[in-house]
């Protein structure tokens, strides 16, 4: 995040903080008006003194401003999700409500000395004016909303959020609620003290004012809205200007997978060009920098980009993103440039976390298991539909986890067989290890899954295990919704093979001398064997073992 939107942050934080604790002083109302005007004294005593006030005169000025250069500085307006539209359409609009209510009360009491207590803003908005009484309502709903949004939007992007939000979004509602009835309830009761002369006698004089301070309320407003939309119309206007000056200086071009381009002015975001050219493009944070997901690896033109700022390189080092990948809502190239979209659209929200680097593309030396059934298929055509599945359900429960309790990575179930890589985030010997004890682990759920549904099965389940060490690619691969996380190489090849050898020896387990040897492993010498592996010029040494609980228990102490 760079500085314009961690200021931008902090100030909607302390704006934030000021409407929230103005609506908990409205929900005092459902007690009564005096509760209301307790709870003032303190909301005064933080936001009235001098420290309060330059903090909160600070936060707005410096949040109009940020929001202000960063509207100036999109390109289009196209893409904008609903909560982007929320937050322009609600901040347009909090200006020229909230003007009326700052000079009413905090103008009054600094120019005339007005006490703009409880009793006094409800009369004014609920007996003299309703009218203005119905406005301020809609204001504390905007605003409220305005706030939330840019909460969540800040929030969404942090791990411990999501499952914060049923929670979060009744205590923001609740208080919106209680705020309005608050307000409704103190007006009746402000409204219902009207009839007694003697309350009214007490409240006209306490709340006397000269004539020209309600001429001054209306036409500083007047003034305050002409000054809005002359800089409404001059921020156009400006931009507009510029606009036109960019285009004159000559447009670059954004290639993009597909022969897809879009021509664009110098000085454009990638996503932004995207977002013009209406190309999908992943940006959960909504181009704020925050999230990754919008990252692109570039082509061509790498060499002419302009150098990372802070906040985007430390964005990239959070989620290990090799050379070549910048993030697309922060790269403003001023020549023509190739790109690649790394992330599909839509994007899941975890996208929006640190995934490890070698998600993008990398080379390991890991360990890889194949597990798979015996005869598997004269089950199934034996048994219901139902039967197959609740067995093919019970089979992957116990086999992932048998992965997951030694270390590994499940990378998929294909049938009735398993894929899983280990050593990813350690090391090839580390990776050996788990691997081995997973086939140890494997063979010992498989006994407990054949005993806990004899009743189910015909006869027992039997199992066929292959590992093999060696060097693959690894990385997400898949089209659009099916993306996974997988390993391709010569090495994955092998340890199927070695899976499948299992049918000519009648073994539960064959694993490779790679494995061994990393591991640390010794075997005896008749367990050894030479597998021919179609395709390839040399046989794999590797060992047989009736079942993966004859493994040395040297591996499990190792692991």
């Amino acid at each position: 995040m760079n500085m314009t939107n961690r200021i931008r942050l902090y100030s909607g934080l302390i704006l934030f903080a000021f409407v929230a604790s103005h609506l908990t002083n409205h929900a005092l109302g459902i007690i009564s008006v005096t509760a209301m005007d307790a709870g003032r004294e303190v909301f005064l005593f933080v936001w009235r003194s001098w420290v309060g006030t330059a903090v909160l005169v600070l936060a707005l000025v410096a949040h109009t401003l940020t929001v202000a250069r960063s509207a100036y500085r999109r390109r289009t307006w196209r893409g904008l999700s609903i909560t982007d539209i929320i937050q322009y359409v609600t901040g347009i609009a909090i200006p020229p409500l909230v003007v009326f209510h700052v000079l009413a009360n905090r103008g009054l009491h600094e120019l005339y000395g007005l006490e703009d207590t409880y009793p006094w803003v409800l009369m004014a908005l609920w007996h003299f004016d309703p009218w203005t009484g119905l406005q301020q309502a809609i204001l504390v709903v905007i605003t409220w909303v305005h706030g939330c949004v840019g909460i969540h939007m800040w929030l969404r992007l942090k791990s411990f959020y999501a499952p914060l939000v049923p929670t979060a979004y009744t205590a923001a509602l609740l208080l919106l609620v209680l705020s309005l009835v608050g307000f409704v309830n103190g007006g009746q009761e402000v409204a219902a003290l009207t009839k007694d002369p003697v309350w009214m006698a007490a409240y006209v004089e306490a709340t006397a004012l000269p004539p020209e301070a309600s001429a001054w309320v209306y036409a500083t407003r007047d003034i305050a809205w002409t000054g809005m939309i002359a800089a409404l119309v001059l921020f156009g206007a400006v931009r507009g200007s510029h606009y036109l000056f960019e285009r004159r200086k000559g447009l670059i071009v954004v290639h993009y997978p597909e022969d897809r381009r879009i021509a664009v002015e110098p000085g454009v975001t990638v996503l932004e060009a995207s977002r013009r050219a209406g190309i999908p493009h992943a940006s959960i944070c909504g181009g704020r920098g925050r999230c990754s997901t919008c990252r692109v690896k570039i082509v061509e033109g790498r060499e002419d980009l302009p150098p990372m700022e802070a906040s985007e390189r430390r964005v990239l080092r959070r989620i290990g993103a090799p050379d070549g990948v910048r993030l697309a809502c922060q790269l403003q190239p001023n020549q023509t440039l190739s790109v690649i979209p790394l992330l599909p659209q839509p994007t899941p929200m975890r996208e929006a976390f640190a995934d490890p680097g070698y998600a993008q593309g990398a080379e390991r030396r890991i360990a890889v298991l194949f597990a798979d059934l015996r005869a598997f298929t004269k089950f199934a055509e034996a048994k219901l539909p139902y039967d197959v599945v609740f067995v093919m359900n019970q089979y992957c429960r116990y086999m992932g986890e048998a992965v997951e309790a030694n270390g590994g990575r499940l990378d998929k179930f294909i049938g009735d067989g398993v894929m899983a890589l280990f050593g990813i985030d350690s090391d090839a010997e580390t990776g050996a290890r788990q691997a081995l004890e997973t086939a140890r682990s494997m063979s010992i759920a498989l006994e407990q899954m054949n005993e806990a549904l004899k009743g189910d099965l015909l006869h027992p389940m039997k199992l066929g295990i292959g590992i093999h060490l060696g060097d693959v690619i690894v990385g997400e691969m898949g089209y659009r919704n099916v993306v996974s996380f997988t390993a391709i190489g010569d090495a994955v090849n092998i340890a199927s093979r070695l899976e499948k050898a299992n049918k000519t020896f009648g073994t539960q387990l064959v694993f490779s001398r790679a494995v061994a040897d990393a591991a640390g492993l010794t075997m005896d010498q008749d367990t050894a064997r030479t597998i021919e592996i179609p395709g390839r010029d040399r046989p794999v040494r590797a060992h047989v073992l009736n079942s993966g609980q004859n493994l040395p228990e040297t591996t499990k102490a190792k692991a």
